[in-house]
């Protein structure tokens, strides 16, 4: 700790802030930390990502491409990609999760992250050098939820067979999301990493955050991302009125096709959830997250009444049933 404390304070040094005390700022799901940097005439923000746990270097990349599309992403002022350290632009305390509960214009809020989705999946199609979200992939975190999950509420544990089947059944409804047109996927685009950035106008007062595990693959799962939310509930109608803005920019897209593909993704993206938080809280030491698993099930709870997901729901209804459909204990038992 003391030798990577002294690497960081070098790096700073050599950037022209030597002589700034770093401030911490949240950290996150990640092993990532923030630090403001702040003095009277300029202000920046250091992200701490050591490896082997983290590799800021497709986060360089993937906010360069978003810059180059008029998108608005942190500016980088240093880099240390061996280190594990930036030196970024500072957006401020405004994000949407911050705004929204300060009572902002919710609707106003929702309609310029759909709008800057838009702009990112018509500037930003079949992105190079990302790898594909695909079906492997998918479905790898979707049995986060049996790994993880499963074993903190259940006894005695799942069956070996039931697992197989859980694995069985995504893997014949996952080849469904598939899309025409592959484009940028963020993946963590939500209220959390949004922000609103005065002085800015149109999409490019929309502040992008955490963006480093970007691939390329289906056009519904950030929109899925927005309005299913693990950490705050959308309204139905809001919820309903921004897909309908979103699938208006792109005309030529079978709405059938989308809509089957949001449910699936949906669903699989709150399986994961519910695995993601449980092992944060077991081998990370984050527990804050379990308190948002109610959320997230609830969720998880309405994708599987889609018609794709119906021999899924009654694997669900069979094995977890809502009897055991809760937040687990923050640690495993001895």
């Amino acid at each position: 700790m003391e030798q990577r404390a002294a690497a960081i304070a070098d790096f700073l040094a050599e950037a022209g802030w030597g002589t700034v005390a770093p401030a911490p700022l949240a950290g996150d799901a990640s092993f990532r930390r923030y630090y403001r940097l702040a003095e009277p005439a300029r202000r920046a923000v250091l992200m701490d990502a050591p490896p082997p746990h983290e590799d800021v270097r497709p986060y360089v990349a993937v906010a360069d491409m978003l810059r180059g599309h008029g998108l608005s992403t942190p500016a980088i002022y240093a880099a240390d990609e061996a280190l594990g350290a930036l030196l970024i632009e500072d957006f401020g305390d405004d994000t949407y999760t911050r705004l929204l509960a300060r009572g902002a214009d919710e609707a106003a809020l929702y309609t310029l992250a759909i709008d800057t989705l838009i702009a990112l999946q018509r500037a930003v199609t079949a992105p190079p050098n990302l790898p594909p979200y695909d079906e492997l992939t998918l479905l790898r975190e979707a049995a986060l939820l049996i790994e993880w999950y499963a074993p903190a509420v259940l006894d005695p544990p799942l069956s070996a067979t039931a697992c197989d089947d859980y694995v069985a059944l995504w893997r014949e409804v996952l080849p469904l999301v598939a899309l025409p047109g592959p484009t940028l996927v963020l993946r963590d685009f939500h209220v959390d990493n949004l922000m609103l950035l005065e002085g800015r106008t149109g999409v490019q007062g929309c502040g992008l955050l955490d963006f480093q595990d970007a691939l390329c693959g289906p056009a519904s799962y950030d929109l899925v991302s927005l309005l299913e939310d693990a950490r705050r509930s959308v309204r139905p109608a809001l919820r309903e009125a921004m897909t309908a803005r979103y699938l208006a920019a792109f005309p030529a897209l079978d709405r059938v096709l989308f809509r089957r593909s949001a449910a699936i993704l949906a669903a699989q993206r709150n399986a994961k959830i519910i695995g993601i938080f449980t092992r944060l809280a077991r081998r990370d030491g984050k527990p804050r997250y379990l308190d948002l698993i109610p959320h997230v099930w609830q969720l998880l709870d309405a994708d599987l009444q889609a018609p794709p997901l119906r021999r899924l729901a009654a694997w669900f209804e069979r094995h977890l049933p809502p009897s055991v459909r809760r937040a687990p204990s923050e640690r495993a038992a001895a």
